[in-house]
């Protein structure tokens, strides 16, 4: 295993070197989760980019769609370059060196997208760099009507970021369980969703026999703490 910390004790990404396109930490697995929601995505954007393993996993198996990363940080994009296997940009995948709220305020309307996919945290790691509703609206508008996003939320941070995103997104969203290391993922929805259970149980096989993680398992698990029916026909 490779680490990517930033000078803290933080582990800020991870890679099997043997297997560079795996994701090997639960969170970052959770977070491929959006799939339930729309598996097909034709534009994925993800904000902050780490040691990649989020990138590597989509470029890999998310064939077809459009992947743009932003990060801020020259040497973080470097690192993740040189030390964990992520690929140079091509027609498909493009890394850009910006900050994440300025690409979203920016962002046309021709540029919205299916997955958005959050996880933007800096060498403290006390809690995620933009965390406001006017972030998380921004991050809302920045999808299709169809579309979806997660976050990923760390430690004594999550009651307000939840309050927060819930706001920007009128309560369209579900958190899954908080894994051992502390994290735990929120999935928030552009518009009201019906995942009916037999269609999503179906969804949930397919997924999990093609990429190989435990989607049967997630998908029971939102039901169950979140009443999955009834929050999202609110």
């Amino acid at each position: 295993m490779r680490y990517l910390h930033f000078g803290t004790e933080w582990i800020q990404g991870g890679m099997r070197i043997a297997r560079p396109w795996q994701l090997e930490l639960e969170y970052q697995r959770q977070m491929m989760g959006v799939a339930l929601f729309v598996p097909e995505p034709r534009r994925v954007l993800q904000l902050g980019l780490g040691a990649g393993a989020l990138t590597k996993f989509c470029r890999r198996h998310v064939t077809g769609a459009s992947l743009t990363v932003v990060e801020l940080s020259a040497e973080v994009i470097d690192a993740a370059r040189q030390w964990f296997a992520v690929p140079a940009d091509d027609e498909l995948l493009q890394v850009v060196p910006a900050d994440a709220r300025e690409v979203l305020a920016t962002l046309p309307r021709s540029g919205r997208v299916d997955w958005l996919q959050v996880d933007l945290y800096d060498a403290a790691a006390r809690g995620p760099v933009h965390d406001d509703v006017d972030f998380y609206r921004l991050c809302r508008r920045a999808l299709l009507r169809t579309g979806v996003a997660c976050f990923n939320l760390f430690g004594s941070r999550f009651e307000p970021s939840f309050q927060a995103i819930a706001t920007a997104f009128d309560d369209h969203l579900l958190a899954a369980p908080p894994v051992d290391e502390g994290n735990r993922i929120v999935f928030a929805l552009a518009a009201p969703f019906d995942l009916a259970p037999e269609p999503a149980r179906q969804r949930a096989a397919d997924l999990q026999a093609a990429w190989r993680l435990p989607f049967s398992r997630w998908l029971a698990g939102l039901q169950q703490a979140n009443c999955l029916g009834e929050r999202l026909r609110a």
